[in-house]
């Protein structure tokens, strides 16, 4: 959400960020409203005070024997009047509530602008290209192998992009997640959570997925939510409250299955786990004062490429152009995973800083020392990873020749000294 103060005093400034996001220019309509709201609701307040004159004018006459009646019809007259100025003021504010409820984050400066992500630009290359003498084969040929990964299984039980994971392969999967988890609480400082799966409207408004994005998402017959990542009801967690600055930064981690409806991806990685229905992600979620938010965003980013050296990955880091960058975000880093079996880079984490635009959505402020008044927090969000893109990625990374997989040194901890999948 935007500040209206920001918009009437800069308004070219606004029209300006709206424009990198390819929108037309959009502050008259804005002001427009903003001034209709406005002028209602000094008129109420004039009437209000005339009306609260006219009713001591009433008493006054009355104690002194006099005829009230043309001040009475004035204020009835005056009650009536309120009450349409009022409907019409929550009607004016509601449509320029839902504008801007529909106008994404300004971006930060230094993003770099293009139409889509072939304006990305690449930041930096962690580690080599893993060399095979046999031609790598693609997670889901090695999964199928092993034994692993059942597809068909999944479709008879909920259709197209889902997967049934079995047996040594699933139990690679819970180390990943295991090991992350891990890894962000001992390591990095995150609180570990374990959040409701099923929110309601608000929350969802909250974090920018309501009102624009609601086709994206799974809801009940009830009314709830299903969570298209842990980011909603982690961020959620400040939503009307007040912080002391003290107590900021608070970090937040979890490990969830998301939902996603995946509304527009007909016909993209239709084959294997890489866009699903269901998948599982450990989120990172950061709430911090404003002028520290950019630093976070570095550190955020930082504590999940570490998952991807600990594992071995080779991956690379792109700034997002503003044509990728997503509704709420303000800069994002993406993290790209080097896929040998399909020999591309391929998403496996997305790191958000949104500034102060879900803090507004959500109400969530802090309490500067020793000021009165209080200010909007910025919050962040990242994946640490996706635990299913890890799992591709360890697959085809690792893959011996034969089929079997071999276990990357960080997770055999976790699989009780195991050193090789191999098939069943």
């Amino acid at each position: 959400m935007h500040d209206l103060r920001w918009i009437r005093e800069a308004p070219e400034d606004f029209d300006a960020a709206m424009a990198r996001r390819s929108l037309s220019p959009l502050s008259s309509e804005v002001l427009e409203l903003d001034a209709r709201r406005r002028g209602m609701q000094t008129e109420l307040q004039e009437m209000q005070a005339r009306r609260n004159e006219a009713s001591k004018e009433i008493g006054q006459k009355k104690r002194a024997g006099e005829s009230a009646d043309t001040l009475m019809a004035e204020v009835a007259q005056l009650k009536d009047r309120m009450a349409a100025v009022e409907e019409e003021e929550r009607g004016v504010g509601d449509a320029l509530d839902r504008l801007l409820a529909g106008l994404p984050n300004a971006l930060a400066a230094e993003v770099p602008d293009g139409p889509d992500e072939s304006a990305n630009e690449v930041l930096r290359v962690q580690g080599d290209k893993p060399q095979f003498d046999f031609a790598p084969k693609e997670h889901f040929e090695l999964g199928e192998g092993l034994g692993g990964l059942d597809f068909e299984a999944a479709a008879k039980l909920s259709g197209s992009r889902f997967v049934v994971i079995k047996g040594q392969v699933a139990r690679l999967h819970r180390a990943l997640a295991q090991f992350m988890l891990d890894l962000h609480t001992r390591e990095h400082g995150y609180l570990e959570v374990q959040p409701p799966l099923l929110v309601r409207d608000h929350v969802l408004f909250g974090t920018g997925q309501l009102p624009k994005f609601g086709e994206d998402q799974f809801r009940t017959e009830e009314g709830y939510w299903l969570i298209p990542t842990a980011e909603v009801p982690l961020t959620n967690l400040v939503a009307e409250e007040i912080l002391d600055q003290a107590d900021l930064p608070l970090r937040f981690t979890a490990h969830t299955p998301c939902f996603r409806s995946e509304a527009g991806a007909a016909g993209r990685d239709t084959r294997g786990m890489l866009r699903q229905h269901q998948f599982e992600k450990v989120e990172l979620v950061s709430i911090t004062l404003p002028e520290q938010s950019e630093a976070e965003h570095e550190r955020m980013t930082a504590c999940a490429e570490e998952v991807l050296k600990r594992l071995g990955l080779h991956y690379r880091v792109v700034v997002l152009a503003s044509g990728d960058t997503g509704f709420g975000a303000r800069k994002t880093y993406d993290l790209e995973v080097w896929l040998p079996g399909q020999g591309a880079y391929r998403e496996i984490s997305s790191c958000s800083n949104t500034g102060a635009f879900q803090a507004r959505r959500m109400k969530a402020r802090y309490r500067p020392e020793g000021e009165k008044g209080t200010r909007f927090l910025h919050s962040l969000n990242g994946s640490g990873v996706a635990v299913g893109r890890a799992l591709i990625a360890v697959l085809e990374t690792y893959q011996q020749a034969d089929g079997s997989i071999r276990v990357p040194e960080a997770l055999q901890p976790y699989l009780g000294g195991q050193e090789h999948i191999a098939a069943s």
